[in-house]
């Protein structure tokens, strides 16, 4: 049973991101505050629920949430920055957006850059530990989902309404055979040797 939050003293937000392992899009982060009695019975990692079930869960989150904001780095500043800073931005950028001030946040992750005058603690699989980074990891990632769906009607050859801009293999075979997209991370590995990039690969 996951507990609340990491600690009940001050008004914590749980934070967490979606999209760091894909090719293409940008990468997601959500900050959510529940209240205290904030019930979900089938709530935990989004990893570990069915797009149904993570739909579901959104609509009770941002219906019930004392607060909740979901922001984006997009890929281009992913390849400036490297995906690892751009997962921290997003974080921050959605902490920015919450109409509540927390007073704490826990990351998902053992990684994190410290938020201005917000400490922080890092819980390693905390969306599987806290229900408000649970909250955080289904927001982020039916958002980023919802966001990838609109991206493959645009660029349909990708499979991107099925893999969402994940490495699968139908994905990398039509990156080598169409070249890459504006909205492909450039700096990623599609394939091994690597693929050779041009700038008028973008179909």
């Amino acid at each position: 049973m996951l507990l609340n939050c990491y600690q009940e003293e001050l008004l914590e937000a749980g934070c967490d991101e979606a999209g760091r392992g894909c090719l293409a899009g940008p990468v997601f982060a959500a900050a959510v505050i529940l209240p205290k009695d904030f019930v979900a019975g089938e709530l935990t990692d989004s990893k570990m629920l069915n797009h149904k079930q993570r739909d579901e869960l959104r609509i009770i989150i941002e219906k019930t949430a004392l607060c909740w904001a979901v922001a984006s780095v997009d890929n281009e500043e992913i390849d400036r920055i490297n995906i690892l800073n751009a997962s921290f931005l997003a974080m921050h950028r959605a902490i920015e957006k919450l109409s509540i001030k927390p007073q704490y946040l826990s990351i998902d992750g053992n990684r994190f850059k410290t938020y201005p005058e917000i400490p922080h603690t890092c819980v390693v699989k905390g969306d599987g530990k806290y229900l408000n980074i649970a909250a955080a990891s289904i927001l982020a990632k039916t958002h980023r989902d919802e966001y990838m769906v609109k991206l493959a009607e645009e660029y349909p050859l990708y499979d991107w309404h099925q893999n969402k801009g994940y490495p699968t293999i139908m994905h990398r075979n039509a990156s080598l055979n169409y070249g890459l997209t504006p909205y492909h991370r450039k700096t990623f590995t599609i394939s091994s040797p690597q693929l050779i990039l041009f700038e008028n690969n973008e179909r």
